[in-house]
Order: C-alpha cells, then sequence, then structure tokens
C-alpha cells in the first residue's frame, strides 16, 4: 500500500491543552500508519503537528513543511510580531529554530517559496497561497478549525475548501473558544 500524505491546518492563534492532544493524537496515528503529514510551519497546530512528527520520525522523510517565503524572510516576520506583541519574543524563537532543525534533517522537508516579497500587506495572499501547495501534495486533509475572539478560523476553512474542491477526504475538528 502506498504512503498516504495528510495535511494538517488549524489555528495558530489559539490552542488548548485539549486541542493539543488532538492535533497530537492524530499525528501519531498518521506516522504510526507508516504515512507522512503535510502542514504550513506556523504555530499552533502547525507547530504542534511538526514536533510530533519529529518525534515519530526522526529522518524527517514523512514530513512536508511549506512556507509562504523563504525561512530567512519568514524568521523576519515572526521577529517583528514579537517586537509589536502579537505574538511572545519566545514564540518566534521556538518556531525558527523548530523550523531551522526541520531543514537540518532533512533539507527536502521544509519547502520554501522564493519569493521574498512576503509583507504585511499581502500575507494573506501568501498564505492562501501556501493552502493550495499543502492541498496540492496532501491525499487527505485534517482541519482542526478554532474559533475564538480574535479570529473566526478562515485560514482552516480556506484549506478545507480546497480540499473539498480537490476532491479529498477530510477532518475536521472544531472548537468555539468565544466567551
Amino acid at each position: 500500500m502506498d504512503m498516504k500524505w495528510v495535511a494538517i491546518s488549524g489555528s495558530w492563534r489559539k490552542t488548548t491543552d485539549e486541542i493539543e492532544r488532538a492535533v497530537r493524537d492524530a499525528v501519531h496515528e498518521i506516522m504510526f500508519r507508516g504515512d507522512g503529514i503535510v502542514t504550513g510551519g506556523a504555530l499552533g497546530v502547525d507547530a504542534i503537528a511538526l514536533d510530533e512528527a519529529l518525534r515519530q520520525n526522526i529522518l524527517a522523510d514523512r514530513i512536508k513543511v511549506f512556507l509562504p517565503t523563504t525561512l530567512e524572510q519568514y524568521a523576519v516576520h515572526f521577529r517583528k510580531h514579537a517586537e509589536v506583541g502579537t505574538i511572545t519574543q519566545q514564540q518566534a524563537e521556538d518556531l525558527i529554530q523548530q523550523l531551522t532543525h526541520l531543514k537540518e534533517k532533512n533539507r527536502r522537508a521544509l519547502i520554501e517559496d522564493p519569493d521574498t516579497g512576503f509583507s504585511e500587506e499581502n500575507k494573506k495572499e501568501k498564505y492562501y497561497g501556501r493552502n493550495a501547495h499543502i492541498i496540492a501534495a496532501a491525499d487527505e486533509l485534517f482541519a482542526f478549525q478554532v474559533k475564538s475572539e480574535a479570529s473566526d478560523g478562515l485560514g482552516t476553512l480556506d484549506a478545507v475548501e480546497k480540499a473539498k474542491t480537490k476532491g479529498i477526504p477530510v477532518t475536521t475538528r472544531s472548537w468555539d473558544l468565544r466567551r
């Protein structure tokens, strides 16, 4: 039986212990059966999925992470967001370290977009473009949609719509963290 690539998509803004367990359990099962994951290299669900995948697949040969720009430009972006307080400095550095570690383990696992024109003005377009690359590389999608005060999870919904259009199986778990 051929290996399947399972896309993991979900919230970067807000996760809980329950969401983290759900993501880790899903990724563990995917990796245990010999399949691989495809994700987007963001905070939250993507980072949790990558962490779990690296625990299960130390060679990182069943992991694909698509970035919307180069790792260098992505690092600049996250450090800038740490400076303005959108995320913490720790979150920025942990993510940059995680992605750098992945690239060191398996250069082919980190798929960087060579376009360094990633900016605040075009980031939504770039993130949705990244979703298209993720879904194009996937045979299935696991979506972890989180609604919070700051987000309705539209990026995750974009991935779900792209997967449905492609005709691949979609499994969605949803949480509403609004008060």
